[in-house]
């Protein structure tokens, strides 16, 4: 089937619908100019002093390096921070929230990014699902207790070309020991997971209340596939947006568009427009 037929296909589904699941992966930031840490390649060329020293992702996306090298955990994720703070979300946010402004149970997005794009471009709080926690929010790497906290008053200072926070380390106001990001990262098994948890019992309330939902999925691909499994079994119709992964499990319930995040979304836009 060509991409018109497909975008005219999409654009019925949408107008039928009475609610918008937003499901996006990493390929999601990358139109707002988030790096794609996709392969040790990609990675290092971010973050060049851990290409030097031979550190991956999945190393220092782990809770033991907080304990082995706090500083230099802190410069990975201090610098994300900093970056996910500055970052302008791209347009095709705004887009899907026009979409779904005219559908009776409106938009709830489920991601699996912890850079809280989805809040700074205009979703209710109350209608994000944040499945793998969010970098805006901290907790105690000792695992004093099960309180998470905004990240606002940290102020990172960190040396890019070391990879090493120069300032004040966050601490716990609990207990004083070090504060990590509220992040489920790699050999994770004391991430406090109740703000995530809280926010899955709101989406599935929702999801409950509509009866013909429709899920547009952006950027998500099989590596990690969490938010993919989510997109096909939650119970309404699928668009894919993925460039390189758009195939769909059934085509009668699902269209898949080899599109980057942005051009995909602005494609289905211009289609129910039509």
């Amino acid at each position: 089937m060509s991409i018109g037929r497909d975008l005219a296909r999409a654009a019925a589904w949408l107008r039928a619908a009475d609610g918008l699941i937003v499901a996006a992966g990493a390929g999601m930031g990358i139109d707002s100019g988030l790096p794609d840490f996709r392969g040790p390649g990609g990675f290092w060329a971010v973050y060049p002093a851990l290409g030097r020293a031979r550190i991956h992702f999945e190393a220092i996306a782990n809770p033991a390096a907080f304990a082995r090298d706090p500083q230099l955990a802190w410069g990975f994720y201090g610098h994300r921070l900093d970056l996910y703070r500055r970052t302008v979300p791209h347009a095709g946010f705004g887009l899907l929230l026009e979409m779904a402004a005219r559908m009776q149970h409106g938009v709830f997005a489920l991601t699996s990014n912890v850079d809280g794009q989805f809040q700074k471009a205009g979703f209710p709080a109350t209608r994000v699902c944040e499945i793998h926690g969010s970098i805006h929010h901290l907790q105690c790497a000792a695992g004093c207790c099960d309180a998470t906290w905004p990240a606002d008053a940290f102020v990172p200072e960190v040396d890019r070309d070391a990879c090493r926070l120069t300032g004040e380390l966050p601490h716990c106001s609990r207990c004083g020991a070090l504060a990590r990001p509220n992040i489920l990262m790699f050999g994770d098994w004391d991430w406090v997971a109740r703000r995530s948890e809280a926010q899955e019992q709101r989406l599935a309330a929702w999801l409950a209340a509509a009866d013909r939902p429709i899920c547009i999925e952006i950027g998500a691909g099989t590596a990690i596939p969490s938010v993919r499994r989510f997109a096909e079994t939650c119970g309404g119709r699928l668009v894919r947006i993925n460039p390189n992964e758009p195939e769909v499990p059934d085509p009668a319930t699902g269209i898949g568009l080899a599109l980057g995040g942005l051009a995909g979304i602005a494609a289905l836009a211009s289609a129910l427009a039509g």
